[in-house]
C-alpha cells in the first residue's frame, strides 16, 4: 500500500470482499480508480505471480469490482484492474492488466 500512496494513490480499499471473493486493494487517483491483485513469490520456481492470475480469478475480481462500483463508484469514475507482483521483495506494477468484456 505504501507503494500506491507514495504514487499519489488514495487506497480506498483494503481486502475487500464480497462473499469469498476479495479484492486486495481499490485504490484512487482523482477519477481513476485501480482494482489492485497482489500476488507474492520466494523466486521463480512456482513462475511469474502474475501467471497466478488466471482467468477465473480476473473474472472473480471483476464480479468484485462491480459490487464496489455500485457502492462506492462515483459519476465519472474511469476504471482498471492493475496486478502487483512480488519476487524476492522486488515488486513490478503492471498497469491496466486486464481488461473485462464490459468495458
Amino acid at each position: 500500500m505504501r507503494y500506491l500512496q507514495s504514487r499519489g494513490w488514495e487506497v480506498v480499499a483494503h481486502r475487500f470482499r464480497v462473499g469469498r471473493i476479495e479484492i486486495d486493494i481499490i485504490a484512487r487517483r482523482g477519477a481513476l480508480v485501480a482494482f489492485v491483485e497482489v500476488k507474492a513469490r520466494r523466486g521463480q520456481a512456482f513462475g511469474s505471480p502474475f501467471e497466478a492470475v488466471t482467468g477465473a480469478k480476473r473474472r472473480e475480481i471483476v464480479k468484485a469490482a462491480r459490487v464496489w462500483m455500485d457502492r462506492y463508484g462515483q459519476r465519472g469514475d474511469v476504471y482498471r484492474f492493475d496486478c502487483i507482483g512480488i519476487v524476492d521483495n522486488k515488486l513490478e506494477h503492471l498497469e491496466d492488466a486486464f481488461r473485462p468484456g464490459w468495458r
